[in-house]
């Protein structure tokens, strides 16, 4: 996987919308194989990049309530 990727769950300091979004990005560009799409594939790129950035923050906010509550 994309080594520039970092571990965003953390207990401490809160992970960023901003860091989520770059390893989202990041993410996108390695599993496209773009580092910038075309013009033709920029939509595709960007929702992409949107729909994992969401997904991953609800991942880490659920991974928390789990982690606060003692549950594994």
């Amino acid at each position: 996987m994309c080594r520039s990727i970092k571990t965003l769950r953390r207990p401490e300091p809160p992970v960023t919308p901003d860091e989520i979004s770059a390893a989202a990005l990041q993410f996108v560009r390695k599993v496209s194989g773009y580092h910038k799409p075309s013009k033709a594939n920029q939509h595709a790129f960007d929702t992409a990049v949107r729909e994992i950035a969401r997904s991953t923050a609800q991942l880490l906010d659920t991974l928390q309530c789990a982690r606060r509550t003692g549950a594994a």
